[in-house]
């Protein structure tokens, strides 16, 4: 199959219902690209986050194990 009958074959599944995409109107492609569009925006964004935490994670246990060094702290609860 070529990348030109496999584009005119390609569906997409919206609220249970499948659709060619190749059938659907102008509007309704250029609405799908935007959603596509959102979700790898929603996907990088998590990345981030993700990134973001683990990075606070680290500082918070790089603070406590230096409040630890400094005597700061006795307890095991911080």
């Amino acid at each position: 199959m070529t990348d030109m009958q496999a584009q005119q074959q390609a569906t997409v599944k919206i609220n249970d219902t499948e659709y060619k995409i190749a059938d659907l109107p102008e509007q309704a492609r250029e609405q799908l690209m935007n959603i596509r569009f959102a979700e790898s925006e929603v996907r990088r964004l998590q990345a981030q986050l993700a990134i973001a935490q683990t990075a606070r994670n680290a500082y918070q246990q790089a603070f406590v194990a230096e409040l630890r060094k400094q005597n700061f702290i006795i307890s095991d609860k911080a």
